[in-house]
Order: structure tokens, then C-alpha cells, then sequence
């Protein structure tokens, strides 16, 4: 997206554009409020410090917000509104990020030309914060010619023990859309379908014996996992969106002993429940036989994410998108990526969901994450005529 090109006309004789453009000082303070708060996902304390903050926030907005209180992580936030029309949508974020406590103090928010850096902009402060301005610009224009308008921020998605899930499927059923608002990709893309993730854990079960003594009587672990291993990366066909990644192997004790245990933990990713099933059946049927004799494997998995397949509705969406972004003077293209996010929950109970609808950014999770400031006004304008739009096509049916 060029800088330029966001601030010529007719993107300028919009009211929503002219709004946000008044208020683009007000978001960037907050902006840098928000970014100041550290939020480690393992660090409930800080995570509902940023809850506070956005309870606080859209209580302003006269939603109605209430907090589901977790154990080990931050509370989950849900907020709603009502109007005078119909047709419902759910903005989704999430309130943690990866940062321990004190990453903020250490990397204070700062500008480097049109990139605004700091922990958390791009994942995904920088996005929550453009839906309630995107809330605030309809505000402004007298738009209510809807029935329910909804965020739901939940405050574990940076880690694998998820407990928000349950939540996030039950308040995305009967919505007309759900938006996600994690940033939009570094070309200035949404997202329109994503990968379902298996993870998997086999175990090799072997028999111990002295290394030098006599170790014809050992049955090695480790090196049945390694023959296994070769043939879980043969199973890669990225002509087909299929990926299989090893990410851990440990096992042994001592290295003098012929090792009776070890254990991978792996995962595939495929754009299809068909083809995330398939692959499963061609994982078990590797770990049917091994390399090394007497070695046997157990294997067990479970599915981390469901695929966000590009559904017909979600296509309408996209084009929606891309009419909108043509109007306010910018290209947006629908992309498909290996990464899992929440919006594959809400797509897999029939709600049709983008992601993406951010200001762009990238960099996530690194000392150099960041979104362009050039972007805020015409993302945020582009997420507030996407909500306006679904609306009165609900209206229509």
C-alpha cells in the first residue's frame, strides 16, 4: 500500500476516512498506552491489565462487557452492543502476546519513518484497537442500522494450552461474519483461508544394553525415530499445501547406553480436512514397521486447528473487501497461508470469517515487529465499510 495513494482522492471526501483522519493522534496514543503493557501470555496479572484497559474502552462505547475468568491465563473479554436494524458481526482478537514482563521497558513504542515498532503493535494491539475505532467512525457517520456488533478478545492465543476455544466457537454461531483482527500481511493482503494443524507425538520403545559390552543386545531408540524421521519429511507436498514438520526428538540417558526410549513430536498442515486425514493415515502406516528390530511405536495426536477452508461465503466476503478497498483507493487480495488462527474456530461452526483486517504489519514476535502508520486510516476505514456493508446485506435477505 503507498502512502500517497491512501490520502488522494475520493478516499478523502469520505466521512469515515475524514473521521479517522481527525482521530489518527488520538489512536496513536492510545496506541503507545497499550503497547506500554506488557501482556506474556503466562502472565495473568499483566494480560488483565490490558483487559482492564479494554473493558474500560469500549464501557465508553455503551457496549455491554462482561469477563470470563481463567484459571491460568487472562481473563476473556465479551463485549456486545445492539442497534435498530439487522445483521450481526463479531470482531475477534486476542489480549496476550509473547513478551515477558518488562519487554515494553526495554523496547518502548517508537517511529522509524512510516514503521511504528514496539512489542505487540503488529500482534495484535495495533488491531483490536483499529475495531474500536472502526466502532467509533460508524458512531460518527450515525450508522446503527444493525442488530449486534460484538468483540470477543480471548487472552491465550499465543499458547498451545488453549482454553478459549470452547468460547470462541458457542459466541461466533449466529453471526453474519466474524473478523478477525490480526494485522494484514506485509503486502497489505487478507487472509482468506488458512491450514488445519495436527500435532503428533510417537514414542519408540526399545531395550537397553551396555554400549561396548555388548551392544547387539540393545534395540535402539533413537535410531528407529531416525529412519522414521526421513520418511515423515518424504511425506511433504507443498504442490499440494501439505507440510510435515519435526520439531522435537529427545530420548537416551547416557552415552553409553543403547537407548530403550525416545520421542518425536511433530506436526502436519493441509488447507483440507481430507487431506489432514489422509496424511494421518500415512503417518500411522510409517510407524507400522521399524528399521530396527524390536523397537515398537506409539503413536497418538490431536487436532490443534481446524482448516479455514475458502468457502463460497467467505469468497463474498473477500470480493466485498476488495470492492470496498477499490472505492477508498487501494487493492486488497485474498491470500491463503500455512499460519493457524483463530478465525478456522469460528469458520468451522459455518460462520464465514476473514482475517487480516488489521493496519499492515509484520515482523510478529521479534524485536523488530511493526505496522505502518500509513496504513491505519485506510485499513481501519476499509474494517468499518466491511461491518457497514454486511449489515445492510443482511438487511437485503
Amino acid at each position: 500500500m503507498q502512502p500517497l495513494k491512501n490520502r488522494v482522492c475520493p478516499i478523502m471526501a469520505d466521512p469515515i476516512v475524514e473521521f479517522l483522519e481527525s482521530r489518527l493522534d488520538s489512536y496513536l496514543a492510545e496506541l503507545q498506552s497499550v503497547v506500554s503493557l506488557d501482556a506474556y501470555s503466562y502472565d495473568r496479572d499483566d494480560v488483565n491489565h490490558v483487559v482492564d484497559w479494554l473493558e474500560a474502552r469500549l464501557n465508553k462505547l455503551n457496549f455491554q462487557v462482561s469477563r470470563q475468568s481463567q484459571e491460568h491465563t487472562g481473563d476473556n473479554l465479551i463485549a456486545s452492543r445492539t442497534g435498530n436494524g439487522v445483521g450481526r458481526v463479531m470482531l475477534l482478537g486476542h489480549s496476550d502476546t509473547v513478551f515477558p514482563r518488562g519487554t515494553t521497558a526495554q523496547r518502548p513504542m517508537i517511529f522509524q519513518g512510516d514503521k511504528i515498532l514496539g512489542p505487540g503493535t503488529c500482534d495484535m494491539k495495533a488491531g483490536w484497537l483499529a475495531g474500536i475505532y472502526a466502532v467509533e467512525a460508524l458512531d460518527a457517520i450515525g450508522f446503527d442500522t444493525y442488530e449486534h456488533i460484538a468483540f470477543l478478545i480471548v487472552s491465550d492465543e499465543e499458547v498451545d494450552e488453549r482454553y478459549s476455544i470452547p468460547l470462541i466457537k458457542s459466541a461466533s454461531r449466529g453471526n453474519d461474519a466474524v473478523l478477525t483482527l490480526e494485522a494484514a500481511r506485509e503486502n497489505g493482503d487478507i487472509v482468506v483461508a488458512r491450514k488445519g494443524v495436527r500435532s503428533y507425538t510417537a514414542e519408540a520403545h526399545g531395550h537397553a544394553a551396555h554400549s561396548g559390552v555388548e551392544p547387539e543386545k540393545g534395540r535402539n531408540a533413537i535410531v528407529a525415530l531416525a529412519h522414521q524421521i526421513i520418511a515423515l519429511e518424504k511425506l511433504n507436498d507443498p504442490a499440494n499445501g501439505i507440510t510435515v514438520n519435526v520439531g522435537v526428538i529427545d530420548g537416551g540417558r547416557l552415552r553409553n547406553v543403547v537407548p530403550d526410549y525416545a520421542r518425536l513430536r511433530f506436526e502436519a498442515r493441509a488447507f483440507t480436512q481430507h487431506d489432514l486425514d489422509r496424511i494421518t493415515n500415512d503417518i500411522f502406516s510409517i510407524f507400522e514397521s521399524s528399521a530396527v528390530p524390536g523397537v515398537n511405536f506409539d503413536v497418538t495426536y490431536e487436532q490443534i486447528h481446524p482448516p479455514m477452508p475458502r468457502t463460497p461465503e467467505i469468497a463474498a466476503l473477500e470480493a466485498m473487501t476488495q470492492n470496498i478497498a477499490k472505492e477508498l483507493g487501494f487493492e486488497v487480495k485474498g491470500a491463503r497461508t500455512g499460519g493457524a488462527a483463530d478465525a478456522a474456530f469460528a469458520a468451522a461452526e459455518g460462520i464465514p470469517a476473514l482475517d487480516g483486517l488489521g493496519p499492515i504489519g509484520g515482523l510478529d514476535h521479534g524485536p523488530d515487529e511493526y505496522i505502518l502508520r500509513s496504513s491505519i486510516v485506510p485499513r481501519i476505514a476499509l474494517l468499518a465499510k466491511l461491518i457497514q456493508a454486511i449489515m445492510e446485506s443482511a438487511q437485503k435477505r
